[in-house]
């Protein structure tokens, strides 16, 4: 499909995915479609339509995640068969489509987002009109066999937006956003993030005479001008890479990591500094007032653990930060995201400490690492977490159950330690399980009504392969 796409037109298109989101180990995405990304990041805004161009069932899948994420919001489609996908009909439907949603009074834009089929076939997104009426249009490719991973796709979309915005602002006046301070110089905060930790890191911010420029992805149209009159763009999440280059475009510097624990919090803090030019007798007042209440909750919520983590949202070396300063043992980390300057810091940090860092990890790395260091948690996806209960080792969905609590300043500090002790306290009562149900569902002996193991009439085994093979030469033979 990357050869078709090449050859029908989408070179420069999939050039710049390459660069923008290399490869790992892995040639396709090991979690869900990762279009799904740049969909939840125009279904959270404000006055923003989507329309999916792609396979039926692909769409399916797609909208049923959106709702099944709380999207409350309709998802355009555009159908088509081999006829108008060949005729280029398909991209005239989308044009059709398009001028039919451009309303506005319900939409400051329509998102358009071609899947794998219609990437693959060439349909030039690039050529439906920039604006319609005041709405804005703006057309992206977002296969799976030119993004890795979902969180990679939120970043396509959020800077093709910033960009859009970019143009816009250095071109005139721009609407105002709607909760922008006068006089404020604002940081803006690139990643989805726990409700919670925006504020947090507004309290952090507010001794070096900061406040929170909107954040990235956003909320509504107006808010990107927001951000881009931000003075800094903190990379929390580190896979933004377009994002952040719109944000350089603007002359905004862009500093990573995050203020996570003590050590991470004081780093954090005296990059913002640096980047915006704070005096050093505030950034003074800013470290006294927030790292003994961090230091504090982390004395009063220890953490005595062997923990791997593992995931795809980008945060699990905040994450294994985190957990390290609590007092567990962090001794493998893998995310699925890239390696970008954007986590630079915490993987030093965290290979000062002893921690295997794997990036583009799979699902076969994240497993041989849990088998081989027997954690007394393990933070992961859901197959891996699956492998976990299967072996007695306690296990959370990351996702679900990490990225759902605060994780920076005082409350971050606190916020995991509950949870890995529930955890661990259960790790006997795995045990026991895993002991008496020994044997019992696995695929030999899977099922109900067996008093005994089933067993293979003779010569069952053999006659399969030779009839799976025989299959294998036809299907050859055809295809030759």
């Amino acid at each position: 499909m990357l050869e078709a796409a090449r050859a029908a037109g989408k070179g420069e298109a999939m050039a710049r995915l390459a660069e923008d989101y290399p490869r790992g180990p892995h040639d396709q995405p090991q979690s869900m479609c990762p279009a799904f990304g740049s969909l939840r990041v125009g279904l959270r805004m404000r006055r923003v339509a989507t329309i999916l161009s792609g396979s039926a069932c692909c769409v399916y899948g797609l909208t049923f995640t959106s709702h099944f994420y709380g999207a409350r919001r309709s998802v355009g489609y555009v159908p088509f068969n081999s006829e108008t996908l060949v005729t280029g009909k398909l991209f005239e439907d989308i044009r059709d489509a398009v001028h039919q949603t451009a309303n506005p009074d319900e939409h400051d834009a329509v998102v358009v987002i071609n899947l794998c089929v219609p990437t693959a076939s060439g349909v030039p997104l690039e050529l439906l009109p920039k604006t319609i009426g005041g709405v804005r249009v703006i057309g992206i490719d977002v296969p799976g066999f030119g993004v890795p991973t979902h969180a990679e796709a939120k970043d396509v979309l959020a800077g093709a937006m910033l960009r859009t915005a970019r143009l816009e602002a250095e071109a005139g006046p721009v609407a105002r956003p709607r909760e922008m301070q006068e006089g404020l110089r604002g940081v803006s905060l690139i990643g989805e993030l726990f409700p919670a930790d925006p504020p947090g890191i507004a309290a952090l911010l507010a001794p070096l005479g900061l406040g929170l420029a909107p954040q990235l992805p956003a909320r509504e149209w107006r808010d990107l001008y927001g951000a881009l009159d931000s003075v800094v763009a903190a990379a929390v999440h580190p896979f933004y890479v377009a994002t952040v280059r719109e944000f350089r475009a603007a002359g905004r510097p862009v500093v990573g990591s995050a203020p996570v624990g003590v050590e991470g919090t004081a780093a954090w803090l005296e990059a913002i500094a640096g980047a915006a030019g704070v005096e050093a007798a505030r950034l003074d007042d800013a470290k006294a007032r927030a790292l003994p209440a961090i230091r504090a909750a982390l004395a009063a919520n220890p953490i005595q653990a062997r923990v791997t983590v593992s995931g795809y949202e980008g945060s699990e070396l905040l994450v294994a930060r985190l957990l390290i300063e609590a007092g567990a043992e962090v001794p493998y980390v893998g995310t699925a995201c890239p390696r970008t300057e954007w986590s630079a810091a915490d993987r030093d940090w965290l290979a000062a400490r002893g921690t295997h860092v794997q990036y583009r990890a799979s699902l076969e790395q994240d497993m041989a690492a849990m088998k081989d260091v027997r954690p007394d948690l393990a933070l992961g996806t859901t197959p891996l977490v699956q492998k976990a209960k299967e072996l007695g080792i306690p296990a959370l969905y990351f996702t679900n159950m990490v990225s759902a609590r605060p994780l920076f300043g005082p409350a971050g500090a606190a916020s995991l330690a509950g949870i890995v002790a529930a955890q661990t306290r259960g790790r006997e009562r795995f045990g026991r399980m895993v002991s008496f149900f020994d044997g019992v569902g696995t695929p030999d002996g899977a099922g109900y009504g067996f008093r005994e193991r089933p067993v293979d009439p003779p010569g069952f085994r053999e006659r399969q392969r030779k009839l799976r093979a025989a299959k294998a030469k036809a299907e050859e033979a055809v295809g030759t």
